[in-house]
């Protein structure tokens, strides 16, 4: 089955001098004037903020339950990472994907990807069993929502291009004392008369004007408040679920979370720093997509490459091979190419016609660092930019680096077709590579005039930090103990822990033998420690990944000649056990009715980069939206599941066999604490 992907008319390459510079100018921060009266009250029962995997998820178990779901999106895509994000290459392990052990909506996910293309990589790629084009994604994702409405006769309220700006938040009527959200002030934006389409300018360009009250020469805005369906007396109305990408509603109810690297601990043993360091988080990523074409074409560079030119690399030799990096993420392949070999992997050649989705640590991965240009505002810094203030949020992004990030993403495809240097290998290594074309238009695989996603594939957000709980009494977090397969009897950590660090970090990993080791009975040298992850009483879904870093640069900017990753950061990179997701991590100080459904959840730096891929959002999207619906008809607030832990919870137990019956795991095959034979797991 042959696409075609027409590019618009009218438009010249992106690349041109002429649209560029326009395209990118760079903006100030501009606090929002004052708000403008609702144009239109609609009332839920589930309020889910952010359309990606998590939030669908969510939105799908809600629907299924019954219940009336309102779902917001910055983009007009519905898929996250898949979609939006131009991330479709599914991030699974071996061992999960052979078992088929996901949770149901990702099953059907995958299963209809199988349906659409009559296999489930039509990209031929190498580095995932499934490939496809992120335009595809985002129809398989309304359909699902669409019959999953039907089915469980819920009411699905989906609202494209909307963001969230202001919350209603009074003090909680449920015992406990915290806060409940009672609103959302949304505000969704429309092209305004004889502006361009939607999709026509890059995220840098639109998203203040997004989160602006006001109509603007490019939109035109409709402003919603969003509240509960009814009373419940004393318990909450309705749920909010934050999904965003970037924990944007942690954020704007101010509710404690973590960004960035935490302090080396016994349960963080192999962080880089001994203190926090808020603004180093993971790279993010403009993807784009680029076709390959039987004749050379014209390559012009764009007027801000030569600033971002010295970053780029294959990075390692066995890497260093055009055709190898194209094919990693090819997404479409009409035509199957001549089997190849480069450094040990075997992949078909492309062939014209292929087209390749380019996500590359080396690449179009920016990775800021400082104070000075991190993505994702610390609290301190919204404090700053006044954005805590009522009708102040702006989204809680620096705008100028999302700016920065296009351009390095655009650069860097200048770069694989037209450059010659390599920051990593040095000469003789880069070749042009001219017989490509970006592909951009509004048909696009990207769907937007520019060529580079709608928004970019974001690694790392805030990170709610748990209510205090039983072992936890700064409250809960997952670690990197809890998941990781290090052996942590590597002379690294006897040498660079504090003794009281080290046996600590030797007690946490000794299971039964635990006592000993923390009242000096055994040595820690003598421990046999656990060859599993930590299993969690509150589990309430899966994942499967290995602790994978794409790690913030030493130097400001990233670009910088000469720059290199943050030293010591991919210490905690490697092999995970199969872990879980505890119901814990996705509830909130504050917050009554907030749950948390995506990356924001109650992990570590360490952890984060293994709780961050496909399967893992659907299902802690899934969990999320089985508790909201579970809390609801049993007018029970989630923090209340868990609140007596470590004894028995009968409500949190009858949720865990809901999610079970619902074919929405929480816990793989075998998992006991007499079962420690999870080497197996690749």
């Amino acid at each position: 089955m042959k696409r075609r992907h027409k590019v618009a008319r009218g438009l010249t390459l992106l690349l041109s001098l002429s649209l560029i510079p326009n395209l990118f100018t760079p903006h100030s921060t501009i606090v929002a004037a004052q708000s403008r009266k609702p144009n239109r009250t609609v009332n839920c029962e589930i309020l889910v903020v952010g359309g990606g995997l998590s939030g669908v998820a969510t939105a799908y178990e809600g629907l299924l339950a019954g219940r009336k779901v309102c779902l917001t999106e910055i983009t007009d895509w519905l898929g996250g990472q898949i979609s939006s994000q131009g991330t479709s290459a599914l991030d699974e392990r071996p061992t999960q994907r052979s078992r088929q052990f996901y949770s149901r909506g990702y099953l059907e996910l995958r299963n209809r990807i199988q349906r659409k293309y009559g296999k489930l990589n039509p990209g031929d790629c190498w580095v995932s069993e499934s490939c496809f084009l992120p335009r595809d994604a985002h129809t398989i994702m309304t359909q699902m929502l669409q019959e999953a409405e039907k089915k469980g006769r819920g009411k699905l309220e989906w609202f494209p291009n909307t963001v969230i700006k202001d919350l209603e938040i009074i003090p909680s009527t449920v015992t406990g004392g915290g806060q409940s959200i009672t609103g959302a002030i949304a505000i969704q934006h429309q092209p305004g008369q004889g502006a361009p389409p939607h999709n026509t300018f890059t995220l840098s360009q639109i998203i203040e004007d997004a989160y602006r009250y006001q109509n603007s020469s490019r939109f035109t805005k409709n402003i919603i408040r969003l509240v509960p369906k009814h009373s419940q007396g004393n318990f909450p109305k309705w749920y909010v679920v934050d999904a965003s990408e970037t924990g944007e509603i942690v954020a704007l109810a101010d509710v404690p979370y973590r960004l960035g690297i935490d302090p080396r601990s016994h349960l963080e043993p192999s962080s880089s720093s001994t203190k926090n360091d808020p603004y180093c988080t993971q790279g993010f990523t403009y993807t784009f997509a680029m076709e390959a074409t039987k004749e050379p074409q014209p390559q012009q560079m764009p007027p801000f490459y030569l600033q971002y030119a010295p970053y780029f690399s294959y990075e390692l030799q066995r890497l260093a091979n055009f055709d190898l990096v194209f094919t990693y993420r090819r997404i479409w392949s009409p035509q199957q190419g001549q089997t190849a070999t480069f450094g040990g992997v075997k992949f078909s050649a492309s062939t014209p016609g292929d087209i390749s989705m380019q996500n590359w640590t080396w690449g179009n991965d920016y990775r800021p660092g400082s104070p000075q240009d991190n993505l994702v505002y610390t609290r301190q810094q919204l404090q700053a930019t006044r954005q805590l203030q009522p009708g102040g949020w702006m989204g809680g992004l620096r705008t100028e680096t999302l700016r920065k990030g296009e351009e390095h993403a655009l650069s860097y495809y200048y770069w694989l077709v037209a450059g010659t240097t390599d920051s990593q290998l040095g000469k003789d290594v880069k070749q042009q590579q001219t017989n490509n074309r970006l592909l951009f238009g509004l048909n696009s695989p990207m769907g937007t005039a520019h060529g580079l996603s709608k928004y970019p594939y974001i690694r790392e957000g805030r990170r709610i930090i748990g209510r205090p709980s039983w072992g936890e009494p700064g409250g809960f977090t997952i670690w990197e103990t809890d998941i990781s397969h290090r052996n942590y009897k590597d002379e690294y950590y006897r040498k660079t822990l504090p003794a009281d660090m080290y046996r600590r970090l030797q007690s946490t990993l000794a299971g039964l033998e635990a006592i000993s080791v923390i009242i000096g009975q055994k040595p820690p040298e003598k421990v046999m420690r656990r060859t599993r992850s930590t299993i969690f009483p509150d589990a309430v879904g899966i994942g499967h990944y290995a602790i994978d870093f794409h790690p913030c640069m030493e130097k400001s900017p990233p670009e910088a000649p000469g720059n290199r990753e943050r030293p010591g950061e991919r210490r905690g990179a490697g092999q995970a056990y199969p872990f879980q997701i505890t119901l814990r991590a996705m509830i909130p100080q504050k917050i009554d009715n907030l749950l948390i459904g995506g990356k924001s959840i109650a992990t570590s730096h360490i952890a984060a980069a293994a709780y961050r891929v496909h399967s893992f959002e659907w299902s802690a999207g899934a969990a999320a939206g089985t508790t909201a619906a579970f809390a609801l008809k049993n007018k029970i607030a989630p923090y209340q599941l868990t609140d007596d832990l470590p004894k028995p919870e009968p409500e949190l137990q009858a949720l865990k066999r809901l999610l079970e019956k619902n074919r929405n795991p929480t816990a793989f095959p075998d998992t006991s604490i007499f079962n420690e034979n999870w080497d197996n797991w690749r």
